[in-house]
């Protein structure tokens, strides 16, 4: 896509929305691995768990709207992916223990661990 003569990547405005999606992306990736991680090493790692649930789901659902939104109309039509991505982050939040769920689970276990 173009928008002013040239394409949209070049603009300052989306570099830096795919720079944050990017940081989104990794910090989760980050997180799932020290849940593994810790459940590797035997531990139950049901904190490590939760809090790498919440903050990947509800990232996936911001860096597929800005997905959309970057796409413009096009993000909102079904012949686009993009779409589509929306449609499965939400559901990641509600899945699996919803993320309202994982929100007093994390606090149970900070509690369990540090008070």
């Amino acid at each position: 896509r173009t928008t002013f003569g040239k394409p949209i990547a070049e603009h300052q405005a989306i570099q830096a929305k795919l720079a944050t999606m990017a940081q989104q992306l990794t910090a989760s990736r980050l997180l799932t691995w020290l849940a593994a991680w810790t459940i590797d090493g035997g531990a139950r790692g049901t904190l490590e768990s939760s809090i790498a649930k919440c903050f990947s789901s509800d990232a996936a659902l911001r860096v597929a709207d800005e997905a959309i939104q970057t796409f413009g109309g096009y993000g909102y039509m079904k012949e686009y992916p993009v779409e589509k991505l929306l449609r499965d982050a939400k559901l990641t939040q509600i899945y699996e223990g919803a993320n309202e769920i994982q929100r007093i689970v994390t606090a149970r276990e900070l509690l369990k661990r540090y008070a």
